[in-house]
């Protein structure tokens, strides 16, 4: 199965970092200017982009919007947004920042209301459901809380409300380079076969990413891994020629 290749950009001060299991203590700066990392990506050949406001995450509210638009300007990636999208202000100024799409977590968590009305406002193509796991329970608040919530339960929720695209980072793995959830996801695909699952967590290599396409997950977010020059530019670009059916077109 073809997978989606999607590199992340994490935000803090209007830097590029990467933390260890979402601890902000642990951050590491890897670009001053996100805009360079994304430029990068683009030159390469891949076409998406998924970008997390750690800043926002943590004040509740989205705060760096100006790098969204500086990225969304001067590239044509396809970008997904996440981090502080709490409100609808929040929500209209990612979209006229350039996102194309927006991932909702802890808003789905503490006020599923409001995030089945974005649903369906928006449509099922442009807001995503973040389903950050620890254990298979679900973290909210940039991961700083426990929410109480099973995992399964939570996608059977929203799944049945009309979402079609989910973001599941395993904790534990983030950051860390010591591979993917593979049992984890495996179980989500067998339950949820409609759900388009993104992969997110645990990714230290190309080989990695290969088992997950055998798992017959749909796309892929990883960062570190390129970051730390565990996956090269050059491997990128071998894979995507080799991997007819790579596109922005998803489900």
């Amino acid at each position: 199965m073809m997978i989606e290749l999607i590199p992340a950009i994490d935000i803090i001060d209007g830097k590029c970092v990467r933390l260890s299991q979402g601890k902000y203590e642990s951050r590491k700066v890897y670009n001053e200017d996100p805009l360079e990392a994304a430029k990068m990506f683009e030159d390469h050949g891949l076409t998406r982009l998924h970008m997390v406001d750690l800043d926002g995450a943590a004040a509740h509210h989205v705060v760096n919007l100006r790098v969204l638009e500086r990225v969304a300007t001067h590239t044509s990636l396809v970008i997904d947004f996440g981090g502080g999208i709490k409100s609808d202000s929040d929500l209209k100024a990612v979209f006229d920042s350039g996102a194309q799409m927006a991932t909702g977590g802890s808003i789905a968590v503490k006020s599923p209301e409001t995030f089945h009305e974005w649903l369906q406002t928006y449509g099922s193509d442009r807001i995503m459901l973040g389903a950050d796991v620890r254990d298979e329970c679900i973290a909210v608040s940039g991961w700083k809380e426990e929410s109480g919530l099973k995992l399964f339960p939570f996608l059977d929720e929203h799944v049945s409300r009309g979402v079609r695209k989910t973001v599941c980072t395993d904790i534990g793995r983030d950051g860390m380079l010591q591979g993917p959830a593979l049992p984890l996801y495996r179980k989500i695909r067998e339950r949820y076969p409609e759900l388009y699952l993104i992969a997110s967590g645990g990714v230290s290599n190309m080989d990695d990413i290969r088992a997950l396409a055998q798992a017959d997950v749909p796309a892929v977010i990883f960062g570190k891994a390129l970051y730390e020059g565990r996956i090269t530019m050059e491997e990128i670009e071998h894979y995507l020629a080799t991997s007819p059916g790579q596109s922005t077109s998803n489900p």
